[in-house]
Order: structure tokens, then sequence, then C-alpha cells
């Protein structure tokens, strides 16, 4: 996975300056409403256009699955995930938390490969199946803690889809009694690479696509974590639901899913 990694940091990078570039000069004119509360801007579509030029003309028989739709069906049985902006809104914000994030799976839907990139930090996050995980070449585990007054842990509020909100607040209080704090980044990718690395102790979200976790899913999973959805199977791919973090406060976090789900 050599190369393929190689190519994913090239493209990561490059789709980073790109975004850099227009971070914090955004017109209402570059804001564009995709569906209710979710908006694309120039800047997701340029960035995501250089990945696809990147990776095709590296894997041309590979496939893409890409948030703002470039696509190609190639005959490999593998498939690069991409969200060429996690973090739209922070960055339409000027709040300095957003990334890219490549992914690689094969034709398992196991995952190869991935590459988290936040530009402003310039911290690049990546991980090779079987490999480990690193940031900015260094490797990084998953946090050791376990008693919950220490325990910081991420979520992702939900923002346009209402219908199991009351679950969600119902179990965000459960939490919030077992941990020191939670925080809300704005962005999975970034949520699941801290988890990685130990700055999160633990990481849920209900509702995501495969652009917003299949990179941090890998991260996490190299770096010694457990990463199911809320019902416990580890095919993330099979639900639009994570739990991510070490073994004892995934277990935490899964039994009050499972309570409140």
């Amino acid at each position: 996975m050599k190369r393929e990694l190689e190519k994913a940091i090239q493209a990561a990078r490059e789709a980073g300056s790109i975004i850099l570039a227009k971070f914090g000069e955004l017109s209402e004119q570059d804001i564009h409403p995709k569906e209710f509360k979710d908006f694309v801007t120039g800047a997701d579509k340029e960035s995501e256009k250089r990945i696809a030029e990147i990776l095709t003309a590296a894997f041309p028989e590979d496939s893409l699955l890409c948030e703002e739709g470039s696509s190609a069906n190639g005959t490999s049985g593998r498939k690069w995930i991409v969200d060429p902006l996690d973090g739209t809104l922070n960055f339409i914000h000027s709040f300095p938390v957003f990334c890219v994030s490549i992914a690689l799976s094969d034709s398992n839907n196991e995952l190869l490969v991935a590459v988290v990139y936040q530009p402003v930090l310039d911290e690049l996050f990546t991980a090779e199946k079987g490999k480990g995980t690193k940031l900015n070449g260094k490797p990084v585990r998953i946090s050791d803690r376990q008693d919950t007054r220490q325990l910081l842990i991420a979520t992702g509020i939900p923002f346009k889809e209402y219908h199991y909100l009351e679950s969600y607040v119902s179990m965000l209080k459960d939490v919030i009694h077992d941990s020191a704090g939670i925080r809300r980044a704005g962005s999975a990718a970034i949520d699941l690479a801290y988890t990685a690395c130990g700055r999160f102790d633990a990481f849920w979200e209900y509702k995501l696509y495969p652009w917003d976790y299949a990179a941090g899913v890998l991260l996490v999973r190299e770096a010694g974590g457990i990463v199911t959805g809320f019902d416990g199977n580890p095919d993330v791919f099979a639900h639009h639901s994570i739990i991510a973090g070490n073994p004892e406060t995934h277990a935490m976090i899964a039994a009050k899913a499972q309570k409140h789900f």
C-alpha cells in the first residue's frame, strides 16, 4: 500500500492548499445550499476535483465515492472514499476546524489506507491496514483512560434530521454523567482522528455517511481502538452510526447507545 498511501497524502495536501487559499475569503456567491441546513462551497468542489484527478490518474481501475458527486466505476473492486472538506459549515464561518478525508477500501469493504489532513494546523493523520496510525510521521495510540471523571468525549449533534433528537438528548445526558466533558468539533473525521491519537477518549455520532467516517475508522482501529455501529456491528458500512474508543470507553458508550436507541 505504499504507493496508495503516498498518492492519498499528495491528494490530501494539494486539496488542503486549495482550501486554505480560500479560508476566510468566501463571499456569499461562493456558498450554495445543497440540502436542508447543508451547504457546499467552491472550495469543496475544487478540492474534490483535484483529489479525483490524482487518484484516477494513479489508479484508473479503482472506483471513487466522493461527497460532492465525483465518481468512477472501476473494475478492481477497490474504492476511494473521499470527503474533500469535512467541516464545511466551520469553513464557511471561518472556524478553523475542518479537514480532507481520504480512504481506500477493498472489494470486501475492508479499509486499507486512510489519510485525514487538517490544513490549518498542518496535521497529517495516516494509517495502513496492519501498520498502525501516525500523526505527521510519528506513531500514535488511543488513550488508555478509564476513569469517567477524566474522560473527554466527542460527539456530533443532530442538525438537519430531528426524528431521533429525543433519543440523542437522552443519551447525551447519560454520557455527561460519565465524563469530564463533551466536545462537538463539527467534523467527524477530525473527531475520529483525535480519538485515534488520544486527544478524545471516545466518539459517537448517529447518522453519518461513508465519506464522513471511512478514513477515521481505520485511524482508530490501527491505533488500537474499537469502532462499531450503535448495534455493535464492526461492519461500519452497514449502518449510519459510529462508536469509537478504547475497550472501556467503547463499551460504556455502546451500552448507552443500546439503552437509548
